[in-house]
């Protein structure tokens, strides 16, 4: 079950990952003219545009990536715990690094509602994690006897 887990925790830092690749690469495109190149060239003028900016297609890679190790870990994880430890957890992800990398400040009240969000995730996953490696369920037959 661990390889479930670690996979789900490389997809949610590829996911962190190609968000903050797109944040960072679409700084230098202008998105007038990233629409024009796309609507007068089409898939061409897509391509050209990723290519010159080459940290935009590593963040789509990640993507691809991300989507790869996630449907890996789904196979064995219920997603009612692994998707909101995805979401969160590169939320939390992204928050830090914009924080330390871009500058973007979040106020006191925004830490608090982080720091409640992560720990509803912390405890939906740690009853999932019990009720995974703990003993099945007892029916009504087997009590009875």
């Amino acid at each position: 079950m661990a390889k479930y887990g670690i996979a789900l925790a490389i997809a949610l830092l590829l996911n962190a990952a190609a968000n903050l690749m797109i944040k960072f690469g679409m700084r230098g495109v202008e998105l007038e003219l990233a629409g024009a190149g796309i609507m007068d060239n089409g898939f061409v003028g897509l391509l050209k545009l990723l290519l010159r900016h080459w940290v935009v297609l590593l963040g789509v890679a990640c993507f691809a990536a991300n989507v790869v190790f996630y449907g890996f870990a789904l196979q064995k994880l219920p997603i009612s715990t692994a998707y909101p430890i995805m979401v969160t957890g590169g939320f939390a992800i992204i928050v830090v690094v914009a924080g330390l990398m871009l500058g973007e400040r979040l106020s006191a009240p925004q830490w608090a509602g982080v720091a409640a969000i992560l720990l509803g995730v912390f405890l939906v996953a740690r009853d999932a994690g019990r009720q995974m490696g703990g003993s099945p369920p007892k029916d009504a037959a087997t009590e009875a006897r």
